[in-house]
């Protein structure tokens, strides 16, 4: 398993290791440790949910307020999606800036989203499974959506995909709307979060 920082600061992607023979394959897809390393700091699972999708369907960009926020680790084990990361954090080095990568069962592959990172992907499969793990449970009142399509944001869509979105995710506001309307944490409140995974400093 190797570990890499993404492009959205304090965001990872993970290229694991598929075990294959006869009987099938064996892929351990998420490490404590391993996380633990590169981020400096726990990962609380909260909950772990898995969606199925159709190709064309496109779920995001969604994040959850801080603190205490939503960190995801994200794999898929069969079919395709194109995965994306947002900076959501205002302050950040890299506020608005993203990250895209593609996630199938065939290359195995996992992708970490801190508190305050924004997350969506399209399916680019007829039936992409998605699994993540989460640091919080589900708490809709906290949760909030940006416009997958903003132009502002840019973000690297496929062009021969005939997208899907829920009505939610079609009603969301752009960045900048977000922000003026407050939605959108600070880098400074995502540092306390990450600072208060870290725990205690040593003595």
């Amino acid at each position: 398993m190797q570990i890499r920082e993404l492009a959205v600061q304090d965001s990872y992607v993970l290229d694991l290791v598929a075990h294959g023979d006869s009987r099938g394959s064996f892929v351990e897809w998420f490490r404590a440790d391993v996380l633990g390393e590169a981020t400096g700091y726990r990962f609380p699972l909260a909950q772990a949910n898995h969606s199925v999708s159709g190709r064309g369907a496109l779920r995001g960009v969604h994040c959850a307020q801080v603190p205490p926020g939503q960190a995801k680790y994200v794999y898929c084990p069969t079919g395709q999606v194109l995965d994306v990361v947002v900076d959501l954090r205002v302050g950040s080095p890299t506020f608005g800036a993203h990250s895209a990568v593609r996630l199938d069962g065939d290359r195995p592959r996992a992708v970490f989203v801190p508190e305050g990172v924004g997350h969506a992907f399209v399916s680019l499969a007829p039936a992409s499974s998605v699994v993540y793990l989460v640091s919080t449970p589900y708490a809709p009142e906290r949760e909030f959506g940006i416009d997958p399509m903003d132009p502002e944001l840019a973000l690297p869509w496929p062009e021969d995909v005939e997208f899907e979105l829920s009505a939610k995710d079609r009603a969301a506001p752009s960045l900048a709307e977000a922000r003026e309307r407050g939605l959108l944490p600070t880098m400074e409140q995502c540092a306390a979060r990450y600072a208060e995974l870290r725990g205690p400093a040593p003595r």
